[in-house]
C-alpha cells in the first residue's frame, strides 16, 4: 500500500476499519509521511537520512470508557485486530468523566499546504541546497554545520457518526550555524517554508556567514535593562510561550497567567499594547495549516489578542460544555501581525541598545506571570547613535513576553519564522522593546 494516500484511498480505507467496529461509537485516525533530512558538521556532510511512516489509530468508546489502540500493518486481518484491541481496552477500561462523544460532519475552510516542489525533493536536490552552503562557508575559511529536513504527507479522520476530515501537507525547514576558525565568532540563521522552492540557501548561509565574522570579537558589557532589537528568530521563542498559555481551563482553575481571582480569567481585558495582534488563519498563504484539529472541530480565523485585548482562549469540548462557552481547538497556526519599520530603521532610530539575532535554552521561571530566562547566541551587538558599533559577550535574560509587549518600541514586516524551541513554524515580526532585562554575562558564543 502507498504511504501517502489520496483522500478517495484514505476515506476507504477508514470506511472499512469503521465496518469492523462494535463499540458504541469508534473515531480512527490515519497518517502517512515521508521525510528526508542531511545534516553537515565542520564542512562535511555527516548523515543523508529518509524515513517512511505510516500509522492507524483506533479510538472506540462503550459509553465513558474508552481505549486506544495503533498498528502500522494495513490487511484487513490486523485492521480487524486492531480494532478488537481498542474495544477490549474500553471494556477494562475506567470511566473517564470527561470523555466527550464524537463530532457529527463538519465544514472546512480550505487550506492549501501541500506543493510538489517540496514532495518531490530528491537526495540529490538536497545535496545541491547543501552544498552551495558549504561552500560558501569553505571559500570564507569558517565552519558550517547545518540540518535541512523535508517532509510531506497527509492526515486524515472519520467517525463513526460520518465526520470524514482530510489534509495533505509538505514542509522545509533549513538551519545552519558558521563559526569562526577561532571560534570566536557564531552566526545563525534558519529558514522554514511549506514549498521548497522558496529556500534559498546562499541568500541564509551569507547571513549567518556574516553575523559569525562580525561577532569574532566581542566585547563584554555590563548587564542590566537595555532597549533591544529582536530578530524574528529571537522573538519567537518567547512569544510562543504567551501561544502555550492561551488555555481557558487552566485560567478558569487559577493555575495560568491568564487567571485572574475569583475562578476568572482575562477575557477581554487588555494586557499588551495595542499594536499587537495575535490570531490563527489555516488559509494564511505564507503559513497555510491544517483547517480542522485533532478531535475533527474546524480551525476559523480566531484573534487571540486583537489591539492589546484578550480575545479568546482554547476550550476543550468538555470544558466548553461544563462552562457553556463555545469549543475553541487548540490552534494549527499563529500569527503576529506586524509594521512597516525595517531592521535598519529601526537600528538607526536606537540611540543605545543591543541587536539580538537567536534566543535559547528558554525555561519558564514563573508561570503565573510566564517570566522566562535563556540566554542570547549566535550574534549579538551593541547598537549606539544608531549604529552596530561592536559585538557583545552574550547574556542571560530574565523577562515575561507580556512585559516586554507592553514595552514595545516598534514592530518590523512578520517573517516566516522557525522556533529553535519546537521547530515550529510561524509568522513573527521583528521588534524593538525598550527595558528588556539582562541579568548576567555569559561566556559561550
Amino acid at each position: 500500500m502507498a504511504t501517502i494516500l489520496t483522500e478517495a484511498e484514505a476515506k476507504a480505507l477508514l470506511t472499512k476499519v469503521l465496518s469492523y467496529s462494535k463499540a458504541d461509537e469508534c473515531e480512527v485516525n490515519i497518517l502517512g509521511e515521508e521525510r528526508g533530512n542531511l545534516r553537515y558538521a565542520r564542512n562535511e556532510v555527516s548523515t543523508s537520512g529518509s524515513l517512511t511512516n505510516q500509522n492507524l489509530q483506533v479510538q472506540s468508546a462503550f459509553g465513558k470508557k474508552v481505549g486506544v489502540a495503533t498498528i502500522d500493518e494495513f490487511d484487513d486481518a490486523s485492521l480487524e485486530k486492531v480494532v478488537r484491541r481498542a474495544e477490549e481496552l474500553a471494556r477494562l477500561a475506567p470511566e473517564n468523566p470527561e470523555h466527550v462523544g464524537v463530532l457529527s460532519p463538519q465544514q472546512y475552510l480550505k487550506s492549501n499546504g501541500y506543493v510538489d516542489a517540496t514532495a518531490n525533493i530528491t537526495p540529490d536536490i538536497r545535496a545541491e541546497a547543501v552544498a552551495k552552503s558549504l561552500q560558501l562557508a569553505r571559500d570564507q575559511k569558517l565552519t558550517a554545520a547545518g540540518f535541512l529536513q523535508d517532509n510531506h504527507g497527509y492526515r486524515a479522520m472519520m467517525n463513526s457518526k460520518g465526520l470524514f476530515a482530510y489534509y495533505p501537507s509538505s514542509n522545509v525547514n533549513f538551519s545552519l550555524t558558521v563559526r569562526t576558525d577561532d571560534g570566536k565568532g557564531s552566526g545563525y540563521v534558519a529558514r522554514g517554508y511549506n514549498d521548497f522552492t522558496k529556500l534559498d540557501t546562499v541568500a541564509a548561509t551569507r547571513i549567518a556567514i556574516q553575523k559569525a565574522q562580525g561577532s569574532a570579537e566581542a566585547r563584554a558589557i555590563e548587564p542590566g535593562k537595555y532597549t533591544v532589537i529582536l530578530e524574528p528568530t529571537a522573538a519567537v521563542v518567547l512569544l510562543e510561550n504567551i501561544y502555550f498559555n492561551l488555555d481557558a481551563r487552566s485560567a478558569d482553575e487559577g493555575r495560568s497567567y491568564f487567571s485572574k481571582t475569583g475562578g476568572k480569567s482575562r477575557l477581554g481585558d487588555k494586557i499588551v499594547d495595542e499594536r499587537v495582534t495575535i490570531y490563527t488563519d489555516p488559509t494564511n498563504a505564507e503559513l497555510p495549516s491544517s483547517p480542522w484539529s485533532g478531535d475533527g472541530r474546524p480551525q476559523e480565523k480566531t484573534m487571540w489578542i486583537e489591539k492589546g485585548v484578550v480575545k479568546n482562549l482554547t476550550y476543550s469540548r468538555y470544558w466548553a460544555q461544563k462552562t457553556g462557552k463555545k469549543a475553541v481547538p487548540n490552534p494549527t497556526n499563529v500569527i503576529m501581525l506586524g509594521g512597516n519599520a525595517s531592521l535598519e530603521e529601526m537600528i538607526r532610530t536606537t540611540q543605545r541598545g543591543i541587536l539580538v539575532t537567536k534566543l535559547w535554552y528558554i525555561r519558564e521561571v514563573d508561570p503565573q506571570t510566564i517570566l522566562l530566562t535563556g540566554l542570547t547566541r549566535d550574534g549579538t551587538f551593541y547598537i549606539e547613535d544608531g549604529k552596530i558599533k561592536y559585538p557583545v559577550k552574550n547574556f542571560r535574560f530574565n523577562e515575561s513576553p507580556i512585559i516586554m509587549l507592553n514595552n514595545l518600541e516598534s514592530l518590523g514586516k512578520p517573517e516566516r519564522v522557525v522556533s529553535t524551541e519546537t521547530d515550529q513554524n510561524y509568522l513573527v515580526p521583528p521588534m524593538k522593546i525598550r527595558e528588556f532585562t539582562f541579568t548576567s554575562l555569559s561566556d559561550a558564543v
